[in-house]
């Protein structure tokens, strides 16, 4: 191949390359444009605004969908706001409601950035996430006191005080990732899930570095200096799998579990403790579903 061939054949690879790159930008770019309907006061200025909006308020991007009393939209300093698309914030305020397929959060104030593509949702920020089908479990529940709503992918991040509800079980901790694709809860920060009383079953708690959730499957993973404590036994290791609907915890790794009322102790690399039973066991094998804990941000 000459010489002015395999220049072109590079060239045209490289155009390509660069374009393709380009369009992918520009389609990111457009998904996080945001589209705001309601009374225009005749105060905004045209150009570089604010423009301010009031009545019954909606703003549209991408699945979005957010309704408020009022809002507004700015550029950055010195840039008109038609010029600016891409770099744009709005800000909603007073009863402010989201909607995502099942997800629906309120708060009393959400920024949004075009720049980012994230609402930032504070003043008593909750979400509830409702099943596809009533068969297939209970409603989740979030309250924190900032709440992070991505528009590139469907997930939210939740810091402050964060508190979950499903079912018969909640969660405490400083900061909740939620995945709504794979119905899956990240909890860091002193994250701590607890399963309510019922019947013969008594309370249960379990603690460590880092909890993993899986809503629907009501299933749990969780690392890092775990402990569950349940009436008189308390358990401790390197990690745990809990699996609520089968009433069985399986704890891998320096595994102890201590009964202070007969002072009995089992020590093992992998203990089995039925919760219903309040029974553990030494186990040969177990290997925790690491796969299925994982976030659709982690490879």
């Amino acid at each position: 191949m000459k010489k002015s061939a395999i220049k072109s054949v590079f060239l045209t690879l490289a155009l390509s390359t660069t374009l393709t790159g380009v369009l992918a930008q520009t389609g990111a770019v457009q998904k996080r444009l945001i589209d705001i309907q309601g009374t225009l006061s005749a105060a905004s200025n045209m150009r570089t605004g604010p423009w301010n909006y009031t009545g019954n308020v909606t703003g549209t991007v991408s699945t979005l969908k957010i309704k408020s009393q009022q809002a507004s939209l700015t550029a950055p300093s010195g840039q008109a706001l038609v010029e600016a698309k891409g770099k744009r914030t709005a800000t909603f305020g007073g009863n402010v409601q989201v909607t995502r397929g099942r997800l629906t959060a309120g708060g009393e104030k959400l920024v949004y950035s075009e720049a980012d593509g994230t609402g930032i949702l504070t003043g008593g920020a909750q979400a509830t996430f409702v099943p596809e089908k009533k068969e297939d479990g209970d409603t989740v529940s979030i309250k924190a006191t900032q709440m992070s709503l991505d528009v590139d992918n469907n997930m939210s991040t939740s810091t402050g005080s964060v508190s979950l509800t499903n079912g018969a079980q909640s969660g405490k901790a400083d900061k909740l990732v939620f995945d709504e694709d794979k119905e899956l809860a990240q909890l860091t920060g002193t994250p701590s899930l607890t399963r309510a009383a019922k019947g013969n079953r008594k309370e249960l708690t379990i603690t460590g570095q880092e909890v993993r959730a899986l809503t629907k499957a009501k299933t749990l993973y969780v690392k890092g200096k775990v402990k569950i404590v349940q009436g008189n036994l308390t358990t401790t290791g390197d990690a745990v799998y809990y699996d609520d609907k089968k009433d069985v915890a399986y704890v891998v790794g320096n595994a102890v579990s201590v009964d202070s009322k007969s002072k009995a102790t089992v020590r093992a690399g992998i203990l089995e403790q039925r919760t219903d039973l309040a029974r553990v066991r030494q186990v040969a094998t177990f290997k925790i579903p690491a796969e299925q804990f994982k976030l659709r941000s982690e490879k």
